[in-house]
């Protein structure tokens, strides 16, 4: 059984923006040398998510429009309140409720060193709360 970390960055541009990350899934599962197990990916941030759907970007604004209006940034959160630990007003709640909905990781199969999508599933990296330097983590375990 071979388990292997990869780390990797991200720099997002937008506040909130829909990276598809599938190819660099790939290449990382590809040169792990795993050939049948599992790859999870994972986001090392609360305002952020990792999900999977299809790669249009008319899709991306549905998702998009979708968690704002489930979680409005206008609301009173109770994040919404001065962090002794940062010294500073957290002003992000949404960003880390939406991050929430649409969830941290994905674990996608492994099968003759190939990722196992369909045709149209597409691996994004979810930036809700940038633009910010990110990094993700693809875990393939297998053989």
């Amino acid at each position: 059984m071979q388990s292997i970390v990869t780390r990797f960055g991200i720099q997002t541009t937008k506040d909130t923006e829909f990276i598809d990350i599938t190819e660099r899934a790939r290449e990382l599962t590809r040169s792990s040398g795993v050939r049948d197990g599992l790859a999870l990916v994972m986001t090392m941030h609360t305002t952020t998510a990792i999900t999977v759907n299809e790669g249009l970007e008319d899709l991306e604004d549905d998702i998009a429009e979708m968690v704002a209006r489930l979680v409005p940034a206008g609301a009173a959160f109770r994040h919404a309140r001065f962090l002794h630990s940062d010294g500073q007003m957290a002003v992000n709640a949404p960003s880390h409720l939406r991050g929430a909905l649409l969830g941290m990781q994905v674990a996608v199969p492994i099968e003759g060193g190939e990722l196992v999508l369909g045709g149209r599933q597409t691996i994004y990296f979810v930036e809700l709360d940038g633009p910010l330097y990110r990094e993700a983590v693809l875990h393939t375990l297998g053989v």
